[in-house]
């Protein structure tokens, strides 16, 4: 009985340490920013939350669709008695950072060359690494601020596999005439009817797993938009461009959006809005061509097991190495059979006695056919 309660014991011992373990491993997010960096000390317990709202209450929601995940701010001070306020934010992937560093960036910034995009407006440098997003308020700034933030952007953690990619669809909005930090990058409805987007998010359609980005341009007769939205196939974009087109601008389209042109490019959805001419809304338009990038995962039989040149090359020299073996055989057996004759003559290869043989001795009067008779002899040898 002892024994049965013992090895029961054991088999419940493991499921009892694992219900005793946290469920929610969220609660207890990891850090992000370190306790120093460039000649700065972490001043006092940094404070982490993964609810949105402490970081930002009034764009909680946006920020939950570019995928927040926790959030970390912190004070650094210097020797010298100088400031510095951080916040942070971790996404999902480097799309939600790059999206929420694109939603704060105001047009009054200056690009910076920190982490993998940035920006500065006077004492505040924004800039996102990977899929962290960073906002550093300086209390006065030095010559040697951006190479710290710099040393910063390297100590924070990235993220592992694709999550680390950035997205790819911003770089569909020509250059020419572009306005500097017009580049809005969005993901759902929320940030899409914030940013000011000429059409309305219904016919976007985010939960079709659309994307979207918008830039401004400049034109003859004021600033206009350009919206570049990808789905996932060219059916559901031709499907979506469809419906803007059916749109009854009195009553679907944002006041004030002027006029707007559409084109479809593969999955892609462009949309031109604003003060524009007809011929500038078609040379915007035109700027913009889905370029697919192919991926051959099929076999192309070009390795060297598989390629005939490397298969012709190796019946050639199979055919020199069994010619050079018979070479060397033929060589070695003559001067083995030489070498022997001389060694012993007479034993091995030489016969004691002739062979006898027959042979037919045909006169040369056989070949006269007027003779009547053709002489035969049979000889041995």
């Amino acid at each position: 009985m002892r024994l049965c309660r013992l090895i029961v014991a054991l088999l419940f011992m493991p499921a009892v340490a694992f219900a005793e373990r946290p469920a929610d491993k969220s609660a207890h997010p990891a850090p992000m920013l370190p306790a120093e960096f460039g000649g700065w000390q972490v001043s006092g317990t940094p404070r982490i939350s993964s609810d949105p709202t402490t970081a930002d209450p009034v764009n909680a929601a946006v920020l939950k669709e570019y995928g927040f995940h926790d959030f970390e701010s912190a004070t650094y001070t210097r020797e010298d008695g100088r400031k510095l306020s951080l916040k942070a934010a971790r996404f999902a992937d480097a799309s939600g950072a790059y999206g929420a560093f694109t939603y704060y960036r105001t047009p009054a910034m200056i690009v910076e060359k920190i982490g993998d995009q940035s920006a500065s407006l006077g004492e505040r440098v924004l800039f996102s690494k990977g899929n962290i997003l960073v906002d550093a308020v300086f209390e006065r700034l030095s010559a040697m601020s951006a190479a710290e933030l710099r040393e910063l952007a390297a100590a924070l953690p990235l993220p592992s596999g694709n999550a680390g990619n950035l997205p790819n669809l911003q770089a569909y909005l020509p250059s020419q005439s572009f306005v500097q930090n017009s580049t809005r990058y969005v993901v759902g409805p929320l940030a899409f009817e914030r940013i000011g987007a000429p059409l309305p998010s219904q016919l976007v359609d985010f939960d079709a797993g659309a994307e979207a980005v918008m830039g401004n341009y400049v034109t003859s007769a004021g600033e206009a938009s350009l919206m570049v939205i990808s789905y996932p196939t060219p059916q559901i974009a031709a499907e979506h461009l469809r419906r803007i087109q059916a749109m009854e601008p009195p009553n679907a389209q944002p006041p004030g959006a002027g006029p707007m042109f559409e084109r479809r490019t593969g999955p892609i959805v462009v949309v031109a809005a604003g003060p524009l001419s007809p011929s500038e809304a078609k040379s915007l338009l035109a700027a913009v061509n889905y370029d697919a990038n192919v991926t051959w995962n099929q076999n192309t039989f070009l390795n060297k097991k598989d390629n005939i040149g490397n298969l012709v090359w190796n019946a050639l020299l199979l055919c020199g190495i069994l010619m050079l073996f018979a070479l060397v055989a033929g060589l070695a057996f003559g001067g083995l059979r030489v070498l022997i004759q001389r060694i012993v003559p007479e034993r091995i290869f030489h016969r004691e006695e002739d062979v006898e043989f027959i042979a037919l001795h045909l006169s040369e009067e056989a070949s006269n056919p007027t003779e009547g008779s053709v002489s035969s002899s049979i000889k041995a040898v």
